[in-house]
């Protein structure tokens, strides 16, 4: 599973404008229900529904919201550039300003599981978070976020 696999140019959010972290989650779900055409309630329930069982904050700076939900057709990935760091009650506790959402159908299974650890792989690159935090383009933002791994070492 490629990270190609998941986002679309459509699904890249350069600088989202959000003060907490209900309202970046609430912003996700408008623009996930744009992407998959489910409803926005239904998405951001489910995001909500996640992050009482823990945060998704995972560190660095970076959260990977997720859940899964009925009626949709794949996987869907959604990647945000915060215009500024916001509270997400983080694991290490500093403000997040990467977030990468994740949406799968019910039935994903194990594959919903290889995408969580693909996103979380790619963010746990440092100079790959790096590019991400230095640029404001959205083509930029996708480039750097699906370049294959092998050109990466090159």
């Amino acid at each position: 599973m490629e990270i190609a696999d998941l986002i679309t140019p459509q699904s890249i959010i350069a600088n989202l404008r959000a003060t907490s972290k209900k309202q970046a989650l609430q912003e996700l779900a408008r623009r996930a229900a744009e992407i998959t055409g489910l409803h926005e309630r239904a998405v951001f329930d489910v995001l909500l529904e996640r992050e009482r069982l823990g945060t998704t904050g995972v560190g660095n700076g970076i959260a990977i919201p997720h859940g899964k939900l009925p009626n949709l057709d794949g996987l869907h990935g959604l990647f945000a550039r915060l215009e500024r760091p916001i509270n997400f009650d983080s694991i290490d506790e500093q403000p997040v300003d990467l977030i990468f959402l994740l949406l799968a159908p019910e039935s994903a299974g194990a594959d919903h599981l290889k995408a969580l650890a693909r996103v979380s792989r790619l963010l746990r690159d440092k100079s790959i978070c790096e590019k991400l935090r230095g640029t404001e383009k959205t083509d930029a933002l996708y480039a750097l976020l699906t370049e294959s791994p092998a050109s990466r070492a090159a």
